[in-house]
């Protein structure tokens, strides 16, 4: 498990974003994690946020030029991240979309910079890829290039509901669909290995449960 990864689940659970326990998935299945970005919720959790995706992003090698944030969570995921790039000398411009186009002012869809040349898109997790496909649309229609996606777990599940499981994880549709990497801070790799080397008895006890999990949802 890369450093990073396991600074980035810590600091996860100390906010209260990443919890375990039973919960129902989107899909109908039984989960025991949970992970929600939108409980970085203060300045504090926010700024470290956006240096794991900025770290990450750099430590990635890929190359870019603009940060794109889909509506909502990505909004501020992608401003983030371009603060936190700047304070490690590198100072890149972002855009993000609005649900509904804008009749008056500057009217659109887009607001930010223009979308041109290599596009990173921020975003929390994909459970669908629905998300990443408007986003790239957005892009190509404005005449650039969508070169990467930047998500904050890869939960690494099989798509599908608790009944009809699918063959691939919608990270992997993703990447096979358009041809672009996904780059995770962290993912259910990651986790597991985290909960095999924590010295934290309560922590622990949730392994098997995440194992078991992953066996029946994982992919490879």
């Amino acid at each position: 498990m890369k450093p990073l990864s396991s600074e980035f689940i810590e600091f996860a659970l100390q906010a209260h974003v990443l919890s375990f326990g039973e919960f129902k998935t989107k899909a109908g299945r039984l989960s025991p994690y949970f992970f929600n970005a939108g409980d970085f919720n203060d300045g504090a959790k926010l700024g470290a946020l956006g240096q794991f995706y900025a770290r990450t992003l750099i430590a990635s090698g890929i190359s870019f030029d603009m940060l794109f944030g889909p509506a909502y969570k990505g909004i501020t995921l992608s401003a983030s991240t371009a603060i936190a790039l700047s304070s490690l000398g590198q100072n890149v411009s972002f855009a993000y979309n609005r649900k509904e186009a804008k009749d008056h002012g500057e009217g659109g869809v887009l607001v930010g910079a223009p979308l041109s040349g290599k596009v990173v898109i921020i975003d929390d997790v994909i459970s669908a890829g629905t998300s990443v496909r408007e986003s790239v649309e957005i892009i190509q229609k404005a005449g650039a290039s969508p070169c990467a996606v930047l998500i904050a777990l890869d939960r690494m599940e099989k798509s599908g509901t608790a009944i009809d499981v699918g063959t691939f994880s919608a990270v992997q549709a993703v990447q096979q669909d358009f041809g672009i990497p996904v780059i995770a801070i962290a993912n259910l790799k990651d986790l597991l290995q985290f909960l095999e080397q924590t010295q934290n008895p309560t922590l622990k006890e949730h392994l098997p449960k995440v194992k078991m999990y992953r066996d029946q949802y994982g992919v490879q």
